[in-house]
């Protein structure tokens, strides 16, 4: 497996990966989520709290059995080369024309996290907007990743991002399918 693009923003590294994932699996994924109970409960950084966007947990065992799990993991693999990853969260999110969403991080520095966000939204417009801003540590945009249905885009997560919300003339929703991954510990007796 290979990247489509690769990028890398103060040391940090963000992939994006295309056609990892038949049409007819993208359809049904979205078709399965879109109709889940979303909850209005996710806020982006403590100081927003008061702005809460639209989220669907998904439990590890019902995202280990999704159509875009085992991309994830190869892409992952292919990303981090000797450690591995395990998924410990999965979720995901909905915005619409006219959600506030913020700037922030997924982890700490350091942490070694991962995290692997799919675009899975069946039809995309480059005019409704929706792309996924990457910062560097002064804050400036960096990288833009367009929202295109099946896209797999993978990255540091401690690089600092927002996903903008669709223009005013898209009237289909923005879904992202989110994938967090920690690195396992090693035995350091082996």
């Amino acid at each position: 497996m290979k990247a489509t693009r690769r990028h890398s923003i103060d040391g940090r590294e963000v992939r994006v990966y295309d056609g990892l994932l038949k049409a007819n699996d993208l359809h049904g994924l979205t078709a399965a989520l879109q109709n889940g109970p979303f909850t209005r409960t996710e806020f982006a950084r403590p100081d927003t709290r008061a702005f809460l966007h639209w989220v669907l947990t998904i439990s590890i065992d019902a995202a280990t059995q999704l159509p875009v799990y085992q991309p994830t993991l190869a892409a992952a693999e292919e990303f981090a080369g000797q450690t591995a990853h395990r998924i410990y969260r999965c979720y995901c999110n909905h915005a619409a024309y006219g959600d506030m969403l913020f700037t922030h991080t997924d982890c700490a520095p350091g942490a070694g996290e991962l995290t692997a966000l799919w675009f899975i939204t069946p039809e995309w417009n480059p005019e409704w907007g929706g792309e996924t801003l990457f910062f560097d540590s002064s804050m400036d945009a960096q990288v833009a990743v367009s929202p295109r249905p099946g896209r797999l885009v993978l990255f540091d997560g401690s690089l600092p991002h927002v996903g903008r919300p669709p223009n005013r003339i898209c009237y289909v929703s923005r879904y992202t399918l989110a994938y967090k991954l920690q690195p396992l510990k090693r035995d350091p007796a082996n």
